[in-house]
């Protein structure tokens, strides 16, 4: 829609928008198909990202430790491959942008898209597939219901909480059961069995198994983790919104007066940052940390996501003095710094490195540590991350120039003319705002409870025979 859009109502005269010649005002019926397109493409990226990750973690056996070692190297791999296809995307398709050149921009998304649909379809009689367990979100609402009904209930001395015969698979279907942990045990009041649930048949919305009072604590403690890295993300939108502002205002020749870099391509230096650096951290880091820590992950996930938000907070410290530089090679009287555009460098390579400890610890935290049931769900935190993210930014830059602004005497921190703004003092705010967002990070860590399946060797101890629900 946006490469037929683009060649018939939207870029006239051809190849207009190169920064030179303007483009023709779009009408009403082009302007409503661009809108619908790039939505489009946001409703695939949401549904398709996130279940990727999913069903690439679920071609390995959880109970073999060899394959489990390979599902960590997945996530790796995973985002070595989206940043080898980001690659393409600042360099080539940068170039067809500034040249004018959009429609073909759109097409080689096109084909690159068409590209990935082929391959999946070939591969696809060779995955494995994991049913659907059904909706969580009615077993999560049941939990709370049954929990507010039995509010006055106190608990009882001695009597353990409802659960199923003696498995390890659980009364959700294909789900393994979660043992119980003794935090938000306010919730587990709704498997607490009262005189009323023996009679009959257990009602979901009265009486909650401990395994399904469990995936709803697995879901709250994982959201003030989740919470601690939408700021992170914050510091990751920077990349595309005001390093690009800033690489603007720069020197962008390369070596002689001609050739120009366009400053969205320097984001190409994040990537390859990204894609050394998961090499690195594959090779070297998780070698060297597995043997002094004996662990043979090397560091755990929320250690990589705390190393990975310090890194991120340097990227923004490292923006701020390349700012302060730039201003003050600013001659008077003119638009451009006369500081190279390479001192932009630090900051993508340090984006880049964090991105390596904080969205694949991400990735391999939240689908880790989501019960069975609903794993889906946790590798669509981290793109609700990013996307939270992102409106974080644009609120935190109105309301920093609402403030800086000061009924229009000061131009603010970051006005049309960067010349006149202190763009460094805003990226400081975020560096203080991380470090901030890091303690925090650090306190929830602590408080967070791993979860806990109960082990297959269990239920061969207690016989392959499943019996009828009864109270344990």
């Amino acid at each position: 829609m946006l490469s037929l859009a683009s060649s018939t109502l939207l870029i006239k005269p051809v190849r207009c928008g190169d920064g030179i010649e303007k483009c023709a005002p779009p009408t009403g019926s082009g302007n409503a198909i661009f809108y619908v397109a790039i939505y489009l493409v946001a409703l695939g990226y949401g549904g398709h990202q996130p279940t990727v990750a999913t069903l690439g973690a679920d071609q390995f056996d959880e109970s073999d430790p060899r394959e489990m070692a390979s599902r960590t190297a997945f996530f790796s791999c995973f985002y070595f491959a989206l940043n080898l296809g980001s690659l393409f995307s600042n360099t080539i398709l940068v170039y067809f942008e500034n040249s004018g050149s959009w429609t073909v921009g759109f097409w080689a998304s096109t084909g690159s898209a068409v590209t990935a649909l082929l391959l999946f379809f070939v591969g696809s009689p060779g995955y494995t597939y994991v049913q659907p367990f059904g909706n969580p979100f009615t077993r999560i609402s049941q939990v709370f219901v049954a929990a507010y009904r039995k509010i006055r209930v106190k608990f009882p001395e001695g009597q353990e909480l409802y659960e199923v015969a003696p498995s390890s698979q659980s009364s959700i279907r294909g789900s393994r059961k979660i043992l119980h942990t003794n935090n938000l045990k306010c919730l587990d009041k709704a498997a607490i069995v009262t005189q009323n649930d023996r009679l009959g048949l257990p009602n979901p919305w009265r009486l909650c198994t401990v395994t399904q009072v469990e995936e709803t604590k697995c879901i709250l403690r994982l959201l003030p983790i989740w919470a601690c890295t939408i700021m992170y993300s914050v510091i990751f939108t920077q990349m595309s919104s005001l390093f690009v502002e800033q690489g603007e205002v720069m020197d962008t020749h390369l070596g002689g007066r001609g050739f120009r870099i366009p400053a969205a391509s320097m984001s190409a230096f994040d990537i390859c940052s990204v894609l050394i650096c998961t090499i690195l951290y594959r090779f070297v880091v998780i070698p060297t940390t597995s043997a002094l820590s004996k662990n043979p992950k090397g560091i755990t996930e929320l250690q990589r996501m705390g190393i990975g938000l310090m890194i991120g907070m340097l990227a923004m410290v490292a923006a701020g003095v390349t700012e302060i530089h730039r201003l003050r090679n600013v001659s008077p009287g003119e638009t451009m710094s006369q500081l190279s555009i390479f001192w932009q460098v630090p900051q993508y390579v340090l984006v880049g490195a964090s991105e390596v400890f904080m969205y694949i610890g991400q990735l391999e935290f939240f689908n880790g540590q989501a019960p069975d049931g609903i794993k889906s769900f946790g590798s669509s935190l981290c793109m609700a991350s990013m996307s939270l993210g992102n409106y974080l930014s644009s609120m935190l830059v109105k309301v920093v120039m609402d403030i800086t602004v000061r009924g229009g005497r000061k131009p603010g921190w970051i006005p049309e003319d960067l010349n006149s703004g202190h763009m460094d003092r805003f990226y400081f705010l975020i560096a203080g705002m991380a470090a901030v967002d890091f303690v925090l990070f650090v306190l929830c860590a602590k408080w967070y409870k791993f979860i806990n399946l109960e082990e297959n060797e269990e239920e061969e101890q207690l016989g392959e025979e499943h019996g009828p629900d009864r109270i344990v």
